[in-house]
């Protein structure tokens, strides 16, 4: 089970937002790591297929998928989590979950916090508990492939650790987009691309990318006085 971008160019009217992307997942954890603009959203809206690639591929188990439309993906096992609108706001968390999968025991287990919300219009939520209906629809999928963008934002650190937990323990294909390495990752194996400006600067494992920031701070600045 592994999803790819090969040699990706997005554009958005004359702007490239991608440059020859090339990125590789595999069942576990993959992070797509960058500031706004870098290109990681793309990146993950690319491999859903809810942008068109301007050149390069898609390739799903061996199977290049580039023209395969984002509903069929979805049916095929693929799972987006977008940053916003991941939740139906005028429905309630009931209807929401309902709509994944008649019973939803698993995804009030995840997070409990849920059951007393289920009542509740899903758009009255704050965006840390969106942000878990949203996840537990995805829990409920048993999906192939998880995409999910920033999927702990809003959420509190022990809700965030258990969201990352959950994830990793996922049958699947899951990549994160992030704009900062997660504390957490350093307790699972993960493979980190980091994006700036459309383009990858680094692929690595995460233990990696910690110990080559740890090696940049403590390295003298150039142009630094000299001790006497």
């Amino acid at each position: 089970m592994t999803m790819s971008l090969r040699h990706a160019r997005v554009r958005y009217g004359p702007l490239e937002a991608l440059h020859g992307v090339t990125i590789a997942a595999a069942p576990g954890l993959t992070v797509l790591l960058g500031r706004n603009g870098s290109g990681r959203t793309t990146a993950l809206r690319a491999l859903a297929g809810t942008v068109p690639l301007s050149a390069g591929a898609v390739v799903w188990d061996g199977v290049d998928v580039t023209r395969v439309p984002a509903y069929e993906r979805a049916r095929r096992g693929l799972c987006l989590v977008p940053e916003r609108q991941a939740v139906f706001g005028s429905l309630t968390v009931r209807e929401n979950l309902e709509l994944t999968a008649p019973a939803y025991d698993r995804a009030l287990d995840a997070y409990p916090r849920l059951e007393r919300l289920l009542p509740r219009r899903a758009g009255t939520l704050s965006g840390g508990e969106q942000r878990m209906l949203a996840l537990s629809r995805a829990l409920l999928a048993r999906p192939r492939v998880v995409l999910a963008d920033e999927p702990t934002q809003g959420m509190s650190p022990a809700v965030a650790t258990r969201t990352y937990e959950l994830l990793a323990a996922l049958d699947a294909c899951v990549v994160l987009a992030e704009q900062r390495l997660p504390p957490i990752l350093g307790d699972h194996p993960a493979l980190v691309y980091e994006l700036r400006r459309g383009a990858v600067v680094f692929s690595g494992e995460a233990a990696e990318l910690r110990r080559s920031s740890q090696a940049a701070r403590r390295a003298p600045r150039t142009g630094s006085k000299p001790s006497e």
